[in-house]
């Protein structure tokens, strides 16, 4: 599953511990899933998807 976080995380001018904090994760996690070796649980995606200001659906794609 690809998915826009580096992007707007960046975009944002947060780093990836801003991120995780508000998220409730590690910085590890949030690196695993910008990399694509994590996919985060529902709860977390839509956490992800509060702190960006987008939708799930938007911040997410299927390959």
């Amino acid at each position: 599953m690809k998915n826009k976080i580096r992007v707007l995380r960046k975009e944002k001018k947060m780093t990836q511990a801003e991120l995780a904090k508000q998220c409730h994760v590690s910085r590890q996690t949030i690196n695993m899933i910008e990399n694509d070796h994590y996919d985060p649980t529902l709860k977390l995606a839509l956490d992800l998807s509060e702190s960006l200001g987008i939708t799930v659906n938007d911040l997410f794609q299927r390959e």
